[in-house]
């Protein structure tokens, strides 16, 4: 079972939620397998029902399986990290101060957990106060560098940041774009992002030469009748993707 998420050339990999598991088949070939389908605990009512559904959804995908929060809730952080240690999945997303359980539980190295940094406002410092407790208190602002070390120190893959509001934290997400990729640092630009905005924002990453680039593209192409994200417009991201990180390794060789 491979636990990577499979990157595009190395680079991108989609992240979208799946409504069914046949909307995650489905999404997975429009991406043509570079994705990790999101499916959130805050769905189910206990641990073993999660884990049941989510096995489905690890079958379809080939493993590529992102653990979600729902809303970057940061009362899911625990659920998050007991159902991944049996589901072993390719993506774990947690909020800032659940990142060294998921890695400690998880046993291995190779998924992915990313953990939640919010914007504040100033370029160059994050807040990285998103868990359960500390989200109810002052901000814990902190520069980007120091965030990004944190998480390395905690086991932490990348660096969720959100809510973005799309380009509405566009001088910040630029900044921390330029600091994951000075540290090595994966990044997941989260929230607000949809088919109008995902070109700039992916275009940004890359450009600052982040290392691996998860963006999540969630509520902006789901269908509200059926509560399914639809595969046109995957497949949409995905030609997106694949253009932009093209471009950039012609730009690298020449």
């Amino acid at each position: 079972m491979n636990l990577t998420p499979n990157y595009y050339k190395n680079r991108v990999a989609l992240n979208v939620l799946a409504g069914s598991i046949q909307n995650a088949e489905d999404i997975y070939q429009a991406a043509e397998g570079h994705v990790v389908v999101g499916v959130l605990t805050k769905n189910y009512d206990t641990d073993e029902a999660a884990i049941e559904d989510m096995k489905k959804y690890q079958a379809v995908t080939q493993n590529g399986l992102s653990v979600g929060l729902g809303a970057g809730d940061p009362n899911q952080s625990a659920m998050v990290s007991r159902v991944s240690k049996v589901l072993q999945p390719q993506h774990v997303n947690q909020v800032f101060t659940g990142v060294g359980t998921s890695r400690a539980l998880l046993g291995q190295n190779d998924t992915v957990i990313n953990g939640l940094v919010s914007p504040t406002g100033k370029v160059g410092i994050v807040n990285v106060a998103t868990g359960p407790k500390s989200s109810q208190k002052a901000a814990a602002e902190v520069p980007v560098a120091t965030a990004i070390a944190l998480l390395q120190d905690m086991g932490g893959t990348s660096f969720k940041f959100f809510p973005m509001g799309g380009l509405k934290h566009e001088e910040e997400f630029r900044a921390v774009a330029k600091a994951c990729a000075a540290e090595g640092f994966n990044l997941e630009p989260t929230g607000g992002i949809d088919l109008d905005n995902f070109e700039a924002i992916l275009q940004i990453a890359l450009d600052a030469g982040v290392k691996q680039i998860i963006p999540h593209i969630y509520s902006s192409i789901i269908d509200k009748s059926t509560g399914l994200t639809r595969p046109d417009d995957v497949a949409k991201l995905w030609a997106i993707t694949k253009r932009l990180v093209d471009a950039t390794d012609l730009v690298k060789a020449n």
